[in-house]
Order: C-alpha cells, then sequence, then structure tokens
C-alpha cells in the first residue's frame, strides 16, 4: 500500500530579520531573533520575518504563520502559503515576511506554524523595552557621594 498523503514534519522555525536566496538555492538567514528589544514602546517593526522548514511529508498542504499578540487571543498577523512535498524525502522551505509590525505593549507574543489547521509549533518572542545606554548612564550618579 503506498500512501498518498503524510502530514509533514516541521523540521525548524527560526523568526529572523531577514532572508535571502543564493543563486544555488540555498537561504541566507540573517538577524535570527530570540527576543527584540526596544527603546520605547509602541513601535513598529519594519520586517518580521519566518523560516520555516517541513520534512518528511507526500502531497499538497497548506502552512499558516500566526503572530499573536501577548493577550493569547489576538492575531496580529497572519499568512497561508500552499507547498506541495511530492516525494517523502524532499524538503519544502517556506519564507513568511510581516511587514512594518506595529508592537503596543511589553510582553511575550507568540509564533504559532500551522499545516492544514494542525498547530505544530508556538514558541514565545518576548519584547522588552530597554533604554538607550546614554539614559541608563544620565540616571546614574558619576560617582560615590563626596562628603563634606
Amino acid at each position: 500500500m503506498n500512501a498518498k498523503r503524510i502530514l509533514p514534519d516541521l523540521q525548524c522555525s527560526l523568526l529572523c530579520e531577514e532572508v535571502r536566496q543564493e543563486i544555488n538555492g540555498n537561504f541566507i538567514i540573517v538577524g535570527v531573533l530570540s527576543s527584540i528589544r526596544v527603546p520605547r514602546l509602541p513601535v513598529t517593526a519594519y520586517r518580521l520575518t519566518v523560516f520555516n522548514r517541513w520534512s518528511s511529508g507526500l502531497g499538497q498542504f497548506i502552512e499558516a504563520v500566526r503572530l499573536i499578540a501577548p493577550d493569547q487571543q489576538t492575531v496580529l498577523r497572519r499568512s497561508e502559503l500552499r507547498f506541495t512535498l511530492e516525494e517523502a524525502f524532499l524538503c519544502a522551505s517556506n519564507v513568511t515576511v510581516f511587514p512594518q509590525v506595529e508592537l503596543k505593549a511589553p510582553g511575550n507574543y507568540y509564533i504559532e506554524v500551522l499545516v492544514d489547521e494542525v498547530l505544530k509549533l508556538r514558541y514565545p518572542v518576548p519584547v522588552v523595552v530597554v533604554p538607550p545606554p546614554d539614559k541608563a548612564k544620565a540616571a546614574q550618579p558619576a560617582g560615590p557621594p563626596q562628603q563634606s
């Protein structure tokens, strides 16, 4: 019995600044993000990119990538992409770009990756407010207090 359809495995999912593809087909992943550090909020991220690689599947599929707000309910962005794995030993690499994402509050945002409505992975992306270094230095005294 030959399988006509096998749901693929998600080999990896990376949130990054940019993904480029070389002429030979290889991918260059730039700026892998484990968190987003900003000087203030709200802020608009120029571009958030999600690189997903699927393997060990057979058939046609729909990948969905969602960016979820810290309330864990609000879907800020959603993208769907159709892809095919013609043989179970092949891989499919998909790139999702979310341009101009407004981040209004600090906290854990989430990336969700689904295939054919089946949740394969959900991971947090902390958004942290970090004041610029020059302002942090200005708030601190220059040295020990002088005694008279």
